[in-house]
């Protein structure tokens, strides 16, 4: 992508970004979005083909951003120099979530939160694996994963609406109810 193109893009993701602040994703038209970013609708069928399209395309982007490896200091956190344990991990994590709640609450809001959760879900799942692999268990690794990830991710929706929590609580209430609790002091 060059330059303008990417100057749109963020443009987009901007204004829809801020109309997920203000309003539900079902309330919000491609319209609104164009309108929004001061763009053309050639110019926003140009990068999206729905506003489905543009969904995914922000959760991909979020999650490319939150799941990386390479961890950089940034404005409201720093855990590039800490130890990289699934702790500090998910604590990163929530630190980026909490950055990003003004929209992630539209987006949670109606049938929005389902392909949110579905790509919240698919990053999670290498984290927890890799995480489970430290806990012999005589569950089934499947279901245990599964129902680790869900259970993060609905600790997540439920932080959405309970803003009152540092991602640091969070993280304490969410490894209190786990498999990894055991190890905890």
């Amino acid at each position: 992508m060059d330059r303008r193109q990417k100057r749109t893009r963020e443009a987009v993701f901007q204004a829809f970004t801020q109309l997920l602040e203000r309003k539900s994703y079902s309330g919000i038209s491609v319209q609104e979005i164009i309108d929004e970013a001061n763009i053309g609708r050639s110019t926003f069928y140009t990068h999206f083909e729905t506003k489905d399209e543009l969904l995914r395309a922000l959760c991909t982007e979020i999650f490319d951003h939150v799941f990386s490896d390479h961890l950089t200091s940034e404005s409201s956190h720093d855990f590039s120099a800490k130890q990289q344990d699934i702790e500090s991990e998910i604590t990163h994590i929530l630190y980026h979530l909490q950055d990003s709640r003004s929209y992630i609450k539209g987006i949670l809001s109606c049938e929005s939160g389902e392909i949110f959760m579905q790509f919240f879900k698919e990053h999670l799942t290498g984290i927890f694996k890799k995480e489970l692999e430290k806990y012999p268990s005589d569950v089934p690794e499947e279901f245990m994963l599964n129902h680790i990830i869900c259970d993060f991710a609905e600790t997540v929706r439920w932080w959405m609406q309970h803003p009152a929590y540092s991602p640091e609580q969070i993280s304490v209430f969410f490894f209190s109810t786990t498999p990894f609790a055991k190890d905890r002091p």
